[in-house]
């Protein structure tokens, strides 16, 4: 029997390896603090960073979103299968193809900006990154080196999602 497919296997989540999403506002062109998400592999899938970021790609064009393609505005896509949810300091980011959801603590002046905004700007990248351990600090100027760089932004989707807030 021929497979027709070009992967050499099927995705597995397990692919991935480590994801971390982390929160932060910076500003933005109009003046007023934008908040951003950030979201990454550490590369550390039992195929290395080559086949973790083959991976999160694979994720990202399964849930709509394209490396490297023009920003997907969510806010105007409500099928889009990305979601943002904001709640008790978390922020929680979905994707249904497959499902997946990671979190973490927003600080105040992110879900300040998120409140006043109304939504959040993903920037979800291939490019891993082993430094951004999960629950480690992540000095300011490491994040803003990582986040800002060219291979980092050049190898993301990025897309605006709406918050979203549990109704009570």
């Amino acid at each position: 029997m021929t497979s027709t497919s070009s992967d050499p296997r099927p995705f597995r989540p397990a692919d991935l390896g480590t994801l971390v999403v982390l929160a932060w506002s910076g500003a933005a062109p109009d003046g007023s603090d934008m908040p951003y998400l950030l979201g990454y592999s550490l590369g550390d899938a039992e195929g290395g960073p080559e086949a973790t970021s083959a991976a999160v790609e694979h994720l990202l064009t399964s849930n709509g979103l394209r490396v490297g393609g023009d920003l997907v505005d969510g806010t105007t896509r409500p099928s889009l299968p990305v979601g943002l949810l904001v709640e008790a300091g978390q922020a929680v980011l979905t994707m249904t193809r497959p499902q997946f959801r990671a979190q973490c603590t927003a600080p105040p002046e992110w879900l300040a900006a998120v409140a006043e905004r109304g939504h959040a700007y993903l920037v979800f990248t291939t490019r891993t990154w082993p430094e951004g351990r999960p629950g480690a600090p992540v000095p300011p100027e490491a994040l803003a080196a990582f986040a800002g760089a060219d291979e980092t932004l050049h190898a993301a989707a990025h897309a605006v999602l709406p918050a979203r807030r549990l109704r009570g």
